[in-house]
């Protein structure tokens, strides 16, 4: 290997502490020796790392204990407490910390010991610098991508989020065209509507639209947390910063550094944590709960709410200074009941991802389920007409969604429906057989259909406004020919 004990210059003293940057990652470099520490710290410095150092072991261990480290470099013989203590110490308080272990003193024993606490790696002194600086940028990137990679996983394995945003009603084209305008800057934008309307999709389509769509997007439900529990998902925390807090722990803001974090239900925030995040949009800076150290936040920050926020803000429950740092961009994403127009195209869009997912051969919804999705007043909007229709594909035993199988609360149209139909209902007696009126009544509209299309069965699902599949169904159960 090559030797690389060039004498170096005393390193100047560090100006004032800075806020650290939170996507890069911090160094402790521990090392007794005043020349191999200060070089190492130049080193890895010029590579772009926060580098922090230590002269000894105690002095190593106070530092993993009071502030976030992310990758320990630490020779392993020192005076007074070895490297492999500080190791056990490391990762005591995290135990995914990336650690490389230093010795000028080669030693199976010691060496094997570092390996088994979680060391990566050792180098015997004299070693290459070339090949640490390769190894250490090795092992930040994995771990970056691991982090990723679990973002992912949390985002694919969101049950019910939509794949993609559907309309071609006016006011989500109007919706479509805001999301391309605020995309590309980087302002905070405030997302409203009702529950279930895809403000979180909304959120996506922003992010992935922007500058920063190669960098994470993190979402975190503001009222489903509890305020101390709310602030280390946030911000993280140190050890001991509370009870069971054996460890630190990176927060979102750190995870989603350089991409967007999505704070949904900011509504339900408390004051004192709409004062902290007040803080991040004015400063961009942070501290991790039961921390001292300041981290710089280079991310986006988007919000949604289904509360009346400025009603909040009159009522003394919202700041109104973080109204307005949260409010400068805004898109309003409509109910479904203001773009009923789209209901057939998000049934379709639901029954073929349903279907592909159950392995049924359901195909299309009956013009009959039509008409009762498109009367149904969906309180819930694009996520309750989502649950209905996994609902129908999971109970239908046809190529086609029928009436029945829609949930009870859905089926309650077919009463206006009938109505229209049939405004001569007799006067209901005890015995009255519903389910009997109805078939009789299906039967009698296709066999009046066939008999006007001359026994083709194509054209006479086409003059009761059904698909083929459905009528060719009825036709079967009720052995018309």
């Amino acid at each position: 290997m090559t030797q690389t004990t060039a004498r170096v210059k005393p390193a100047a003293l560090d100006p004032a502490p800075q806020p650290r940057p939170a996507g890069a990652a911090r160094i402790l470099i521990v090392d007794d020796e005043p020349s191999m520490r200060e070089m190492l710290r130049i080193v890895l410095r010029r590579e772009g790392y926060d580098v922090v150092v230590a002269a000894n072991g105690r002095e190593a261990i106070e530092r993993v204990q009071s502030e976030p480290i992310d990758l320990l470099l630490s020779d392993i013989r020192m005076p007074d407490v070895s490297g492999v203590e500080v190791l056990r110490a490391a990762k005591e308080v995290n135990a995914d910390i990336v650690a490389f272990m230093m010795t000028a003193f080669a030693s199976t024993d010691t060496a094997v010991e570092a390996m088994r606490l979680g060391a990566v790696d050792y180098f015997t002194k004299p070693f290459s610098v070339d090949e640490l600086r390769l190894k250490i940028r090795q092992h930040v990137e994995t771990h970056r991508l691991k982090e990723e990679n679990l973002l992912l996983k949390r985002a694919l394995n969101t049950r019910h989020e939509f794949s993609s945003i559907l309309g071609r009603s006016g006011v989500m084209q109007t919706v479509f065209t805001t999301i391309r305008s605020v995309a590309n800057t980087t302002s905070t934008v405030l997302v409203t509507g009702e529950s279930g309307t895809g403000k979180e999709l909304v959120a996506r389509a922003i992010h992935f639209n922007s500058l920063r769509r190669d960098r994470p997007f993190v979402a975190v439900n503001c009222g489903a947390v509890p305020e101390t529990l709310l602030e280390s998902e946030l911000f993280g925390h140190v050890r001991g910063a509370f009870t069971g807090a054996h460890t630190g722990k990176k927060g979102l803001m750190e995870v989603a550094e350089g991409g967007t974090i999505f704070l949904d239900e900011i509504g339900e925030m408390t004051p004192t944590m709409q004062v902290k995040l007040l803080r991040v949009l004015q400063d961009r800076r942070f501290r991790r709960l039961g921390g001292t150290e300041e981290m710089q936040a280079d991310v986006r920050v988007l919000a949604a709410t289904n509360q009346d926020l400025p009603k909040l803000v009159a009522d003394g429950r919202f700041r109104e200074d973080l109204y307005y740092r949260l409010n400068v961009l805004s898109v309003h994403v409509p109910p479904l009941r203001e773009r009923a127009e789209d209901i057939p195209l998000l049934a379709e869009h639901f029954l073929s991802q349903f279907a592909s997912e159950m392995g049924k051969p359901v195909r299309t919804v009956s013009a009959g389920a039509q008409q009762l999705l498109r009367n149904h007043e969906w309180r819930g909007n694009v996520r309750e007409l989502q649950n209905a229709i996994e609902r129908a594909v999971a109970l239908e035993q046809t190529e086609s969604i029928l009436p029945e199988s829609l949930p009870a609360d859905v089926r309650r149209g077919q009463s206006a429906i009938a109505g229209a139909l049939a405004p001569d209902l007799p006067e209901l007696v005890e015995g009255f057989d519903l389910e009997a009126r109805g078939e009789a009544f299906y039967r009698h509209y296709i066999a009046l259909a066939l008999e006007r299309a001359g026994g083709v069965q194509v054209k006479a699902a086409e003059l009761l406004g059904m698909s083929f599949r459905s009528f060719r169904y009825y036709v079967k159960k009720y052995n018309l020919r």
